[in-house]
């Protein structure tokens, strides 16, 4: 077993996850591919997160990705979380995790319509709304949510969810259907009416979005494989790390190590792992700084962050585990930053890090405030931090 301190570590990190500026990605679907896949859940995560791996990158030049070329496609897989991944990355992602996400869904939403007394067979019920959605978006159709709902009877009914509370209300089943047809593969977020802020999704199948639909590969080799390209990227990790990022039980974690020769390496706490052929000696990286947008990858990437985060993490994360904007430098974070309400970039320090980089990362907020051209993007998860509106 040999040694991979965290100082290592944190060097590779700035390499691999393109966030040096040595080592930045030649467009979004470099960016993209380093990284495994961008957090989706947030919009605005997607293009931002590219913007800091990617020089001189334009909004448009991650649209042509998403809408025209098609090279990245949005689908719902680790965690039960909206990812942006790459299209030659589907059938991986699909069999190793989405698939086991379109299970838990489709039995949750049958439960709860069974529950609420919606319809005496459920499991048909589903079937039916299912294939009446497909109908509808055949030869090529893309349609919102709410259209599909208008159109379909079977959509039309809604589960209330707390009873006699002020929070209480109903949740209409059209918008459960369409992610658990797009979790199986079966269709696909398509053109999205909003702006690259917003979150207004339209639907279309798999297959007339992507001209076929996704290809079936066996469970246990795509899981392996996705097990290789995170510690490719995020390695050395720890079993924990995996099995949280992956959204997995740990004994399909342990089999997928032992599935492609993972190697024990000692970390400055515990035990970690990287893959056989992982000998990075590049050493040192010049330094460095960077801010990241709200769920980033490299923020969301493990599930053991002490050597990154520090004692930053109440500040940085809200109470459901969701990261907001923050402010790294040489492979660790030392803040977090927010817009004021003209559009300008603030950063927020959270200690002491010395006149050299205070300055660099002063000249990263004034690029980052450039880029936006005064666009204000509200986190969908904003950070304790950011909500105080101050540092310190």
């Amino acid at each position: 077993m040999y040694r991979i301190g965290t100082a290592d570590r944190r060097a590779r990190l700035a390499r691999r996850h393109r966030l040096a500026p040595a080592h930045r990605a030649a467009d979004v679907e470099a960016a993209t591919a380093a990284m495994v896949c961008l957090h989706a859940t947030d919009p605005a995560s997607v293009y931002l997160s590219a913007r800091a791996r990617v020089d001189a990158l334009a909004t448009a030049d991650v649209d042509r990705a998403l809408y025209q070329d098609r090279t990245l496609v949005r689908q719902l897989a680790m965690r039960r979380t909206l990812f942006a991944i790459p299209r030659n990355s589907m059938s991986m992602i699909q069999a190793a995790a989405s698939a086991r996400v379109a299970d838990q869904e489709r039995r949750r939403l049958v439960r709860d319509v069974a529950a609420a007394g919606l319809r005496d067979d459920a499991e048909a019920w589903f079937e039916d709304a299912s294939n009446a959605v497909l109908e509808a978006l055949a030869d090529g159709r893309q349609a919102t949510a709410a259209q599909l709902r208008a159109e379909i009877p079977l959509l039309q009914a809604a589960i209330s969810y707390g009873a006699g509370r002020t929070w209480g209300g109903q949740a209409p089943v059209a918008p459960r259907v369409l992610t658990c047809l797009g979790a199986a593969g079966r269709v696909l977020r398509a053109a999205n009416l909003g702006g690259w802020t917003i979150s207004r999704p339209t639907w279309t199948t798999t297959s007339s979005w992507l001209g076929h639909s996704v290809a079936a590969m066996p469970e246990a080799q795509a899981r392996a494989q996705l097990v290789a390209a995170w510690l490719r990227v995020f390695g050395p990790g720890t079993v924990a790390d995996i099995r949280w990022w992956l959204g997995s039980t740990l004994t399909f974690v342990r089999r997928a190590l032992v599935d492609v020769g993972a190697v024990e390496v000692e970390l400055d706490a515990g035990t970690g792992y990287v893959l056989p052929d992982d000998g990075d000696t590049n050493g040192e990286v010049p330094p460095w700084v960077a801010l990241l947008p709200a769920l980033d990858p490299t923020t969301m990437g493990w599930y053991e962050r002490h050597w990154y985060l520090g004692p930053h993490r109440d500040r940085l994360f809200d109470s459901s585990g969701n990261a907001g904007p923050t402010a790294w430098s040489d492979g660790r974070v030392v803040g977090g930053w927010r817009q004021a309400d003209d559009g300008a970039v603030v950063v927020d320090l959270l200690e002491d890090v010395g006149r050299e980089t205070g300055a660099a990362l002063q000249d990263e907020a004034a690029r980052l405030t450039g880029w936006l051209a005064g666009v204000v993007v509200r986190p969908r998860f904003p950070s304790p931090l950011q909500r105080s509106g101050a540092g310190g």
